[in-house]
């Protein structure tokens, strides 16, 4: 008996170990991310399979259309805008001169990606390809199994490349007077250089190697200063031709990123979508800053940083709404980097308004409004260093009251503008009227319920930090203006509703297709069924709106029901955008993404509960069609990592977060201050998704949502799920999460 006593203690023992052993986070994240993830799906091209560092300024994937693209073009140097192509080429190859062009074409095969490195076999070429990035640099590897001559072909669309005797150098022409430069250096002298077809247009540089050089590697920086800044950024980095302890280096760098989120629990497919998840969040934006210094396309100079990395290239439209708020709680240093960068920007651009979508070549100006601003006051709210709203808040003004609302324009403030301005609202084009503002984009049109909700919600941003700075009369000026979105709400439908010049609502009218393409004429991308509750300040005034709780959540259950109404060739023809359809519910699209924890505010939190855990089950999976829309610069990623941690920031700007269903029974969050976030959730698993109690800080809690006070300094909330729900939790009017009329009166 004592024997079988001292086994299972030992039995014990060993698990004990193991577990501890876990817990000292043994775990290596970035073997859960799965690149190919969502390459492709129903219309839209949602992601690619990147190699890069976190928010690092190289970036690169493979030069095809899509991830069925059956030839490679030329293997990939650097690419300088999301979707965009690479700058650079480079083509090793072996056979007959003759046969050379600047980019060659390759069959492929046993292609592997990981977030570090990169490898594929040329199979016809018989070529084998390795690849590891670092931050500013790469280095290719090319094993050649012809008993041919070989050669690496470096090649540039628009620029000009040189041989010094050593290295390859040039540089490719951007948009916006930008350049990016390049310095690549073999490891095995050419036996000689062939520059002749050098040029302007497909500048082009071949190597020339005899049929002996089996393996040869290359090692390049890159640099948005000059090519001498690249030969640096390259020697700084990677000191020789070791592409293993490169690959090893940025496979610890994803490891350290990944980890400050560590969950247990849940299924492997379930962990693979959140660190892919994660992992997309650190795409952008890129830090630029080299050596201290950085080149900005929004005044076309090179500064120096002062201490202050300079960031650009992020979708503000799409990542305001997560990713900027999951940087917050996660790395709060480089969040405030970023937004230094905007102000930066807007010091150095001829107007002195917030950027939009800010890039490598300047500002894009895309989409509508300016929710930077948003941006802007989340992080001051929730404690992010260095956020001078008294320097940034006339450069977000500007944005609002000097810059056109008009959608994709740079354009100054017009006629649209005053008039919204006087009447509180973008008039609609009555059918057949003709645009007759030059500020309207042609294809994009005046979005004016997209543009009237929008500019509501910044100005409401406006006001919140006109009232931190002290600004009393701008405070109420913008505050009043927040009230916009009335104007075209229809109390007869229940919808946000266009109206003409005139103060009539556009009629006739359905909110599934009136708009043309797009919805473009009225809505933006997606139909009046998704800009109903495109109100994200003010949720309880859109409840006072639609007639009370009650209401509110029979509209919420109908736009999950309410059917397409055409058949989906005709309804993607028109909305091609508004994909990932559960009835007029869109998963694909960044307006929809807080729309599931609605209920959480009409004493339904159960309906949230359900929601989340169905949309990302049947929407985000590990497989290639695993992301049902435009994944838009880690904004949906971000959507996807707090919603399976169990939480979401429904209104950035107020310091809170929705509940909703963790998918793991632990999930860690390290914050920046040393202290730690736990979430605890009791008989989590794919059936238990129901909340029956939860604890925060050992407290009773019985709110569907928690402030950023509570967690900032680390804390526990404590959650007891099952696979039934419980319809009292959190559903009392008092406990509903904070907006604009129920918290800040």
């Amino acid at each position: 008996m004592k024997k079988v006593r001292f086994f299972f203690l030992f039995l014990s023992l060993v698990f004990s170990f193991s577990v501890f052993s876990q817990g000292k986070s043994s775990v290596n994240w970035v073997d859960f991310v799965n690149p190919c993830m969502g390459n492709i799906s129903h219309l839209l091209v949602p992601t690619y399979p990147t190699v890069h560092l976190p928010n690092s300024m190289m970036r690169v994937y493979p030069n095809r259309a899509d991830y069925t693209g059956d030839l490679l073009n030329g293997l990939p140097v650097i690419l300088t805008t999301h979707r965009g192509a690479s700058a650079f080429c480079i083509s090793p190859f072996q056979g007959d001169e003759s046969e050379i062009k600047p980019v060659m074409a390759y069959s492929y095969d046993l292609e592997k990606i990981k977030p570090y490195e990169y490898s594929v076999y040329l199979d016809e070429q018989q070529i084998d390809v390795k690849y590891a990035v670092s931050h500013q640099s790469a280095i290719y590897q090319f094993g050649f199994e012809r008993n041919k001559p070989s050669f690496l072909i470096v090649s540039a669309k628009n620029g000009d490349l040189k041989w010094d005797g050593k290295a390859v150098s040039g540089y490719e022409e951007l948009a916006n007077n930008t350049k990016v430069f390049v310095y690549l250096e073999p490891d095995i002298a050419p036996q000689h250089v062939d520059n002749a077809r050098n040029s302007n247009k497909d500048a082009c540089i071949v190597l020339h190697y005899p049929a002996t050089a089996k393996s040869i590697r290359v090692r390049y920086g890159i640099s948005f200063i000059d090519a001498d800044q690249a030969k640096k950024n390259l020697n700084r980095e990677i000191a020789d031709f070791n592409l293993s302890a490169v690959a090893e280096k940025g496979r610890k760098i994803w490891n350290d990123a990944l980890g400050k989120i560590q969950v247990n629990g849940g299924s492997y497919d379930d962990k693979v979508v959140f660190y892919t998840s994660l992992y997309r969040v650190y795409e952008r934006p890129v830090c630029i800053s080299e050596d201290g210094r950085y080149f900005s396309a929004f005044d076309g100079k090179v500064h120096n940083d002062e201490g202050v990395p300079f960031f650009t290239d992020d979708w503000i439209w799409d990542t305001y709404r997560a990713a900027h708020p999951l940087r917050v709680l996660i790395d709060p240093q480089t969040e405030s980097n970023i937004l230094r960068s905007f102000l930066r920007m807007s010091e150095q651009m001829s107007n002195f308004w917030w950027p939009t979508f800010p890039q490598v070549t300047g500002d894009a100006r895309l989409m509508n409004s300016n929710h930077g601003i948003a941006a802007v006051l989340d992080a001051y709210r929730k404690g992010v260093p260095n956020i001078d709203l008294k320097k940034i808040y006339p450069a977000t003004r500007n944005a609002v009251m000097e810059k056109t609302l008009a959608p994709w324009s740079a354009k100054p403030a017009g006629e649209l503008d005053r008039f919204y301005h006087e009447h509180g609202y973008i008039p609609a084009l009555k059918e057949g009227e003709k645009e007759p503002f030059p500020e309207v984009h042609p294809f994009e049109k005046r979005q004016p319920v997209a543009v009237t909700l929008g500019t509501s919600y910044d100005e409401w941003c406006l006001a919140q930090i006109a009232k931190e700075i002290g600004n009393e009369a701008d405070y109420r000026y913008f505050l009043d203006k927040s009230y916009n979105y009335r104007n075209l709400f229809n109390p007869a439908t229940g919808f946000f509703h266009p109206k003409d010049k005139d103060g009539n609502f556009i009629e006739p009218f359905d909110y599934r297709f009136s708009g043309g393409m797009g919805a473009r004429q009225y809505y933006d991308e997606n139909n009046g069924w998704t800009y109903r509750w495109d109100v994200q300040h003010n949720v309880a005034d859109l409840i006072r709106l639609m007639g009370g709780r009650e209401q509110f959540v029979r509209n919420l259950d109908q736009t999950f029901r309410e059917p397409l109404g055409k058949s989906k060739y005709d309804f993607y023809a028109q909305l091609p955008d508004q994909t990932g359809n559960v009835g007029q519910f869109s998963m694909a699209n960044e307006p929809s993404l807080h729309i599931p924890y609605l209920y959480n505010y009409a004493g339904q939190p159960w309906k949230t509960q359900k929601r989340i855990r169905q949309l990302i089950h049947e929407w985000f999976r590990n497989d290639l069609m695993g992301v049902p829309g435009d994944e838009d610069g880690g904004g949906m990623s971000a959507f996807v990592v707090f919603s399976q941690m169990g939480f979401y920031p429904v209104t950035p700007g107020i310091p809170a977060y929705n509940i909703g269903s963790p998918f793991f029974e632990s999930i860690t969050l390290k914050l920046a201050n040393g202290k730690d976030l736990k979430i605890i959730a009791h008989n989590c698993n794919e059936d238990n998704k129901y909340i029956q109690s939860a604890t925060l800080n050992g407290k009773k809690w019985t709110k569907p949502w928690f402030g950023h006070d509570d967690i900032k300094n680390g804390g526990v909330l404590e959650l007891t799920m099952s696979n039934r729900a419980n319809l009292t939790w959190g559903s009392a009017p008092q406990d509903a999460p904070p907006s604009q009329d129920n918290f800040y009166e």
